[in-house]
């Protein structure tokens, strides 16, 4: 797991399925973390014009780039509503935050060939 949290690290764009704009909410925190390490960060949450002065998308889908990352940190139903539309994009590194994991989830990105990570925190890493 530490190659792949590595590989994952090493990229540039991270989508934040669940951003917020809630400051006690980690949706909010893992957005501030990332760019304040100077990730390019798209928060994905369709209730919300903005996350951090940050334009925050509806959906992956309306994405205006290709993310190298998707972190989820919504639940598991969430999670695994929105997986397919990940496999459809061909977004291929999928980080599944704390409490946004599921078994089927996990078995989902494995059986469509998705890099997952799960079990960890991004800002930890």
């Amino acid at each position: 797991m530490d190659e792949l949290i590595k590989e994952f690290m090493d990229q540039k764009r991270f989508a934040v399925v669940g951003a917020t704009d809630n400051a006690e909410k980690y949706g909010n925190r893992i957005v501030k973390n990332l760019r304040d390490r100077g990730y390019e960060v798209y928060p994905v949450n369709p209730k919300l014009e903005q996350v951090e002065g940050l334009k925050c998308y509806p959906s992956i889908a309306a994405l205006p780039v290709a993310v190298d990352v998707v972190d989820f940190v919504v639940p598991p139903a969430a999670t695994e509503q929105t997986l397919p539309q990940c496999a459809d994009m061909g977004l291929r590194r999928i980080w599944l935050q704390p409490g946004s994991e599921s078994e089927q989830a996990i078995a989902f990105c494995r059986n469509h060939q998705l890099k997952v990570v799960h079990s960890v925190c991004v800002m930890l890493s």
